[in-house]
Order: C-alpha cells, then structure tokens, then sequence
C-alpha cells in the first residue's frame, strides 16, 4: 500500500485519483503509525513551505518522514513535496527537513510570466528507474513560483528551462522528487507514478 500524506492541504485526491485508476493499492493519512507500516509513501503538495512545515511539525510528520526515509521505505515527493525535503526555502525563509542538501530559490524576473504554469519538457541529466519509459518529448504539468537548488550536482536527475534552465527533478538514496505534478501531466507522470509502484528504492535498475 502507498500511503499519501496528509498534511491539512489541497491535491491530495488527485494523486489518490491516479493511483486508483492504475490499479494501485493507496490511501491518505496523516497517521504516523500508518505511514510507517506503507511500502510506499507519497508527499504531494500545493501551497506555502512556511505553512506546510507548520503544519507537519504540528502532527509530527515531519520525524516520521525522516523515519521513513532512514529505513529506506521509497519516498516520492511532488510539488511542495519537493521543496519540504531541502534545507530551508526562500518562500517565508522555511526551515524545512534537510533531507537533501540546498535551498529552494524564488523565481526571478527573467522575461517570464510568475508563476511558472503549464507544461514543459525535462532535460535528464542522469537516468533513473522512475524515469523508465519516459520519451525525451514527454510534456509535463508546472505550477510553482520556487524551484529546488541542490548543493550536489549528484542530487540532480533533470532540468527544465523557463527562462533559467531550474532543477526539476532530484534523487538520493530512496527519495525520488519532482517540481512538477504528475498526476496532472496524462500518461508520462502516471508512468512515473507506475514505475513509483514497483520501486524497491534503488537509484539503479
């Protein structure tokens, strides 16, 4: 079962959606006990990083997503979901969970509507199971105003450009994150949340 985390925000139901119309065993909770008995476990998210560290710091899922990620359970991370797993984010100055190295950068003026919404390709920088299967072509769904800055370039799976060519997709370990949704983004992101299904953690096949 995958457990989608609850943190008191929107979206949730969509990632359920998509799950369930492929067939895969899933459920939102904000039960730590829940959480940690999933094989999988999903951080969706829309929203504020100040806010939503707030909120998870609250219920105490913020231990239990780093307890997760300690005992190697696959973790995926969407949106706001992304963002919460770095050190801290320019949006509200958040501390967030340092699960990887850097700092979430706002989007500066650099000759393109803010937020950055609607579909875009991404550039890979390095393969990954989750990304099997996926054509180079493949068109994704944004909606952000921040974007994920990692201190190693080794954290990186792919880039997308919008006026600046920003990280948008980043692995360690059995932690696997994407700025954009794929739940929204038709049969690439529900290839990736298929590929998330059979995941054992590995960054290699």
């Amino acid at each position: 079962m995958i457990a989608i985390i609850d943190y008191r925000a929107g979206n949730l139901r969509s990632v359920e959606r998509a799950l369930k119309h492929l067939g895969i065993s899933c459920g939102i909770t904000a039960d730590s006990s829940e959480i940690l008995r999933a094989e999988r476990v999903i951080f969706p998210g829309v929203g504020a990083a100040g806010k939503a560290m707030e909120t998870i710091r609250e219920l105490g899922i913020d231990r239990t997503i780093r307890e997760v990620i300690a005992r190697g359970t696959p973790f995926l991370g969407i949106c706001l979901g992304t963002q919460i797993i770095f050190d801290m984010s320019e949006e509200d100055g958040a501390v967030c969970l340092g699960i990887i190295p850097g700092t979430v950068r706002k989007f500066l003026d650099m000759g393109e509507k803010i937020p950055h919404m609607g579909w875009n390709t991404l550039v890979k920088t390095r393969e990954h199971p989750l990304l099997q299967g996926i054509m180079s072509d493949a068109w994704f769904y944004f909606v952000h105003s921040y974007y994920p800055e990692p201190a190693e370039n080794k954290d990186v799976v792919a880039r997308t450009s919008y006026g600046i060519n920003f990280v948008s997709t980043v692995s360690r370990g059995n932690v696997f994150a994407t700025q954009f949704h794929p739940e929204k983004s038709g049969h690439p992101g529900l290839k990736i949340l298929e590929n998330f299904s059979k995941w054992e953690g590995k960054e290699s096949s």
